[in-house]
């Protein structure tokens, strides 16, 4: 560096995690050798999401900017040899989106300072980045408590004479998630034929929308539970749970560039028929808390419990003329689970045995653990490589304490290939006439 010996961006009480609306305040440190003249001394703040349709390429096709502020800390003069240090402070705006990184776009914040030397001399600049966390409170959304279902019906043709109805029907427990917690779902299969079906298996999909001109997706699963199949003319059910691993929030509130979506897709193998649940991923739990019951007097009658109306179900095909609603006489079995897998920060899956999970009651203690705290104690743990707030557990009224479970991290972008074909619409995905979506998500 010459003359400089150090010119570096340091943030108050070392924060780097900040919410909209509040203040981001920090020192410009610089330290010379020899006294160093100079034009002017600025310090900018900046926030911007570019995107591109070529993976990984930091030349954006389009880009928007949510942030630019510029404070010029000192005015021309001469620094003398020695250290100096420089205080800045800037307001963020409270629409800026959350920060994320993918393989298309980016949402990047940064603190840039420069200093500005006379003609012929060299100009100097640093930076340092800082995230935002968007807060996406799901009990925002409507009907989040309520379970996500969808059923469909398939008749097939087996032994080239003979035909088979099969109805498949996924539900669950909620309609929205945070991570570290663990989604319910319930499947419940009528095969009334006379042949066996295939493996059934429960995805959870996250499909990430980069709007340039001609749209790109990337599509990938995030976490995969695989069960066994049902025998001719038998009434299975399957109950499984995935645990939800540090994911970027749904929709990405205040970017137009960049739309996250996640779905469950339960599938099955032979004949092939699919189901898709869409769900949120936020960061504020929804609030499932019960109300307080009145006291009833002593003497009094019990009051008649009213009938649980189950949500509406989506059909995801138009239903088959057998009636498949009289499965009385017909064998129920449950459907065991045969492997479990996620992804960790190398992009190779994790294989879990079917006990892993399949009798859990909450989250999955973490093999390992270590504090980690804010330097002000109120800022939440973040993953900073996709805008995703870490999951953590709590025994009794102990500090939180995030997980490094290999279960549940992040999928590490830079391993994934490019989807070569844009997945489905929504209706699409739920057309149990769309089995090419089903087969390439296995």
């Amino acid at each position: 560096m010459g003359k400089l010996q150090e010119f570096e961006v340091t943030f108050t009480n070392s924060k780097v995690v900040y919410n909209p609306g509040e203040s981001i305040s920090g020192t410009v440190r610089i330290k010379t050798s020899h006294s160093l003249q100079f034009k002017a001394i600025k310090v900018n703040c900046v926030g911007s999401c570019g995107i591109s349709s070529k993976l990984n390429d930091a030349s954006w096709m389009l880009e928007e900017k949510y942030l630019s502020s510029t404070l010029s800390v000192a005015d021309k003069g001469i620094l003398p040899a020695g250290e100096h240090s420089f205080p800045f402070q800037f307001l963020i705006p409270a629409s800026v989106p959350t920060s994320f990184e993918g393989p298309f776009g980016k949402i990047l914040y940064k603190i840039r300072a420069f200093i500005d030397t006379p003609r012929f001399s060299k100009d100097y600049k640093t930076q340092r980045p800082f995230y935002l966390l968007n807060v996406l409170n799901l009990n925002e959304l409507p009907d989040i408590e309520q379970p996500s279902c969808a059923v469909t019906t398939k008749k097939f043709t087996y032994l080239l004479v003979k035909t088979g109805t099969l109805m498949l029907k996924a539900c669950s427990d909620l309609r929205g998630y945070t991570p570290g917690q663990v989604i319910k779902l319930s499947t419940e299969i009528h095969n009334k034929s006379g042949k066996d079906t295939g493996y059934v298996m429960a995805s959870l999909i996250q499909r990430v929308s980069y709007r340039t001109k001609r749209p790109v997706f990337d599509l990938r699963p995030i976490a995969e539970v695989e069960g066994a199949g049902v025998k001719a003319g038998k009434h299975a059910e399957w109950r499984e749970q995935i645990i939800v691993p540090p994911l970027p929030q749904s929709g990405l509130t205040g970017c137009s560039l960049i739309d996250i979506e996640y779905f469950i897709q339960v599938s099955l193998k032979s004949p092939e028929a699919v189901v898709t649940l869409p769900i949120y991923i936020g960061n504020i739990a929804v609030n499932l808390t019960p109300s307080i019951p009145h006291p009833i007097a002593h003497g009094a009658p019990m009051p008649a419990m009213p009938g649980l109306s189950p949500s509406p179900i989506v059909p995801s095909a138009p239903p088959a003329e057998d009636n498949l609603e009289g499965a009385g006489g017909v064998d129920s079995e449950e459907i065991p689970t045969k492997s479990h897998s996620q992804q960790d920060q190398s992009g190779m899956p994790l294989s879990m045995p079917p006990g892993a999970f399949g009798h859990a009651s909450g989250p999955v203690p973490p093999q390992s653990q270590q504090h980690v705290q804010s330097s002000d104690g109120s800022a939440p743990v973040f993953c900073l490589s996709t805008g995703a707030t870490i999951p953590f557990f709590t025994d009794g009224n102990s500090t939180p304490v995030p997980t490094s479970c290999p279960l549940i991290l992040p999928p590490e972008y830079s391993t994934w290939e490019y989807p070569h074909e844009p997945p489905p619409t929504y209706e699409e995905s739920c057309s149990s006439n769309n089995s090419s979506f089903n087969s390439s998500m296995r």
